[in-house]
């Protein structure tokens, strides 16, 4: 797709009478099957918050984009640089960070989760992640073969990447697309909503942690 439309926006500001603006949430898929469910994934959250979309080349095989919610703009690795001419021309990957208030990677494949941990960004995604403001939360969701779940290199990026302030949310055990059984199932959509709005909820109530 083109990218035409400018990623901010005027909603900025409280306006009078109707509360805070929506939470902006920026949703991820890297190349997993589990990309599959991505388009429920936007739809659970697409009426509570603003949503954005990114998606890699290799997640593109599994997204329905049909399923996407219709005022949900998916961004790819095509767009990253389709309106750049010249210096001061706006960059995608920072916009999209600049206006998220939360970033959710969902599914978060084996390759991903390495890139990320070894500070690669060859991706719109990992670019974006690479320039994000750590201030601000990061929420990701595994999916992988429960081999590539136990091998010792998961354990070591999942060290890395919660020394940078990235929060998990665990794969589940059940019956894999590849026939296995195990764990490194991605989460259901709905919990992945549910731990993203209970997080950005608790921290607004009193007593709650209004800073990053």
């Amino acid at each position: 797709m083109a990218y035409s439309e400018p990623v901010s926006t005027e909603r900025d500001s409280v306006l009078v009478n109707t509360g805070p603006r929506k939470p902006r949430i920026l949703l991820a898929a890297s190349g997993s099957v589990a990309a599959i469910k991505f388009g429920n994934l936007c739809n659970c959250f697409s009426e509570w918050a603003e949503v954005r979309a990114v998606a890699t080349k290799s997640s593109l095989h599994f997204i329905d984009r049909a399923s996407l919610p219709k005022d949900v703009i998916l961004y790819t690795d095509d767009d990253e640089w389709s309106t750049w001419k010249k210096i001061g021309d706006s960059v995608l990957h920072i916009e999209l960070r600049r206006w998220a208030d939360i970033m959710v990677i969902a599914p978060l494949s084996a390759n991903t989760l390495g890139k990320i941990a070894g500070g690669l960004c060859d991706n719109l995604l990992t670019c974006i992640v690479r320039a994000w403001d750590y201030s601000k939360p990061l929420f990701v969701a595994p999916a992988m073969n429960t081999f590539m779940w136990t091998n010792p290199f998961t354990e070591r990026h999942l060290m890395v990447i919660d020394e940078l302030g990235i929060s998990l949310i665990p794969p589940v055990t059940k019956r894999l697309a590849c026939g296995d059984y195990g764990n490194g199932a991605m989460a259901e959509p709905s919990l992945i909503f549910a731990s993203v709005r209970l997080f950005l909820e608790s921290r607004a109530q009193p007593g709650g942690s209004n800073s990053h």
